[in-house]
């Protein structure tokens, strides 16, 4: 978290078209295109609505202080999105400070919101680096049904081990080898489940699997609305495998200048994730557009 809400397929599908209209003309593939002419600010998002609507409130944010913003969300995974922004393409990416982490330093033991951005501010590219994270977390959990938590008397992920040989585990595709993932459930909990099925990103796939039996415990995200709306449960993570996840803007650093970190700092300093979990609701639920989302968020905290 590396994570994250996923909303419906209607929902991702509005957050993929801000990225449309954000830049590149007619061109639908995020990737496409450059990082700008040096003085538009390229916006990246990865491809889940919540990283979408972060990227659109830095992005407003930005706008209102009269800087030129070329968005591009709906781009994949960690693996598919950091060559972007190492190479300068993309100037500005919404993080997760406990999955970049893990990415860049799979073995680090940081767990802490200040152990991670110190080992971070280590550990990352010289090009690249971390603003002030925001107290708003979306970690990674591993999601059940109720009634699963009920019948195995499951509370912690520690409580699946006598079990997990007989569950299906779903996840996206490189949850299965990540350390904040099925790496390091086998390492620190000896977790063995009896399959691993790819599915999405925390997404709707992801809760319609967990629903219908299909999978017996997923990778969903703290911040889901799924938890609210199905009654599932996040079992806690005692030994950390999933440690913090504080949303944090990664900039490159060469191209982002003092106007560019004070605005994404602010809207750090005011993101929280009882905001985050506010703002997917509104999403998932009431199909609000994350353009508005954003733009409401931003009126309500003084940002725009």
């Amino acid at each position: 978290m590396t994570r994250m809400i996923r909303g419906a397929a209607l929902l991702a599908a509005a957050v993929l078209a801000l990225s449309a209209c954000g830049g590149g003309g007619g061109d639908d593939n995020p990737l496409s295109g450059g990082g700008g002419d040096g003085s538009t600010i390229t916006i990246g998002g990865a491809d889940f609505p919540e990283s979408g609507l972060i990227g659109e409130i830095y992005a407003q944010a930005l706008e209102a202080k009269d800087v030129k913003v070329e968005r591009k969300f709906g781009i994949g995974s960690r693996e598919v999105y950091i060559n972007q922004v190492k190479s300068g393409a993309i100037q500005v990416f919404p993080e997760y400070n406990g999955a970049l982490l893990a990415y860049v330093d799979k073995e680090n033991p940081a767990s802490t919101s200040q152990e991670v951005d110190a080992a971070l501010s280590q550990k990352l590219p010289p090009e690249l680096e971390i603003l002030n994270p925001a107290p708003a977390e979306n970690k990674d959990t591993l999601a059940v049904t109720q009634a699963t938590a009920t019948k195995h008397n499951l509370k912690t992920i520690a409580d699946l081990k006598p079990v997990a040989k007989d569950m299906v585990l779903g996840g996206p595709p490189e949850f299965k080898t990540r350390k904040q993932g099925l790496v390091g459930l086998e390492k620190v909990y000896g977790l063995k489940f009896k399959e691993f099925k790819s599915l999405d990103t925390g997404g709707p796939i992801t809760v319609s699997n967990l629903s219908k039996g299909q999978v017996q415990v997923a990778n969903l995200f703290s911040t889901d609305a799924a938890f609210k709306k199905n009654g599932f449960v996040a079992l806690q993570d005692p030994e950390n495998v999933f440690g913090a996840q504080n949303v944090v803007p990664l900039v490159y650093k060469s191209k982002v200048n003092d106007t560019v970190r004070n605005a994404l700092n602010a809207v750090s300093a005011k993101l929280t994730t009882e905001g985050l979990l506010e703002m997917n609701a509104d999403m998932s639920e009431n199909k609000t557009d994350p353009a508005t989302v954003a733009k409401n968020w931003l009126g309500k905290n003084g940002l725009a």
